[in-house]
């Protein structure tokens, strides 16, 4: 299954496009053509990439600033979209962000701003989105979850657990929507060299000395096979082999057995 057919009046939406992987994929989905609407909170970087996009591809390249803890700013993209005149028929869900430490010791308000960019939003833009796709018989979703998804994560336990509805969410989206025309892939990567950590709150060396370097994948690597899964029409995405290895031993561990052994291991939770 091939992406949609790129036109003029169609358009890839990329969530947490000003840096990292979501950078990777605009450019990634703009190198075959695909017009992309950049979103996230800064403007200055996606007016940077717009132009970047434009003046390499030759794409129509939009850039929509919004804060995807807002409900009100989400429903905004669809009505400016609309009032620009363009269809969505690729959607990527790559915006999230992580809080660290015990819950116990957690900042509410940290928390639910997590929540609402991890959760609430890949929910909310689905949902305004894929039934457009639906009805047109075309169309394609990419949600970005991690590895995290495949087990608890103490230290990091809100994190782990929105990821894992990304993960259960998306594999649902795929039955609800076999034969519709639309593919759904979920993108589960490992570590990535973005300054994700360094956002949630590890020094390189805490990243670095908890995930092995071997493990860490670059993030224009990881936008490739993201989009050549979803093209592909493949359900689930890992990049790099000691990843896929990692997220499937992890899996299938009794919960007993991992869970305290990767409370020892976490940064956030060393000397408690």
């Amino acid at each position: 299954m091939a992406l949609p057919t790129p036109s003029p009046d169609r358009t890839s939406i990329v969530t947490g496009a000003s840096s990292g992987i979501g950078a990777e994929i605009a450019r990634e989905l703009a190198r075959r053509g695909q017009g992309v609407t950049l979103v996230a909170r800064r403007k200055a970087p996606l007016d940077d990439l717009a132009s970047e996009l434009s003046a390499a591809h030759g794409v129509r390249a939009e850039v929509i600033p919004a804060d995807l803890t807002d409900a009100g700013a989400r429903a905004a993209i669809a009505d400016t979209l609309t009032e620009r005149g363009l269809e969505v028929t690729v959607l990527v869900n790559n915006a999230g962000l992580s809080t660290t430490g015990p819950v116990s010791s957690s900042d509410p308000d940290a928390e639910i701003r997590m929540i609402r960019t991890d959760v609430e939003a890949v929910a909310h833009l689905c949902s305004l989105f894929i039934p457009g796709m639906a009805e047109r018989r075309t169309g394609a979703v990419l949600n970005v979850a991690s590895t995290a998804a495949f087990q608890p994560l103490p230290g990091q336990a809100g994190y782990g657990a929105s990821k894992a509805f990304v993960l259960s969410y998306t594999h649902a989206l795929r039955g609800e929507l076999g034969g519709s025309g639309v593919n759904v892939t979920v993108l589960c990567p490992g570590p990535v060299e973005t300054g994700f950590a360094e956002a949630a709150g590890f020094s390189p060396e805490e990243a670095e000395g908890a995930l092995p370097k071997f493990m860490w994948v670059a993030a224009a690597d990881v936008a490739r096979q993201a989009v050549d899964a979803l093209s592909a029409g493949r359900p689930v995405v890992i990049p790099g082999l000691a990843n896929r290895a990692t997220a499937m031993s992890a899996w299938m561990t009794p919960r007993r057995v991992l869970v305290p052994i990767l409370a020892k291991m976490h940064p956030a939770l060393k000397g408690r």
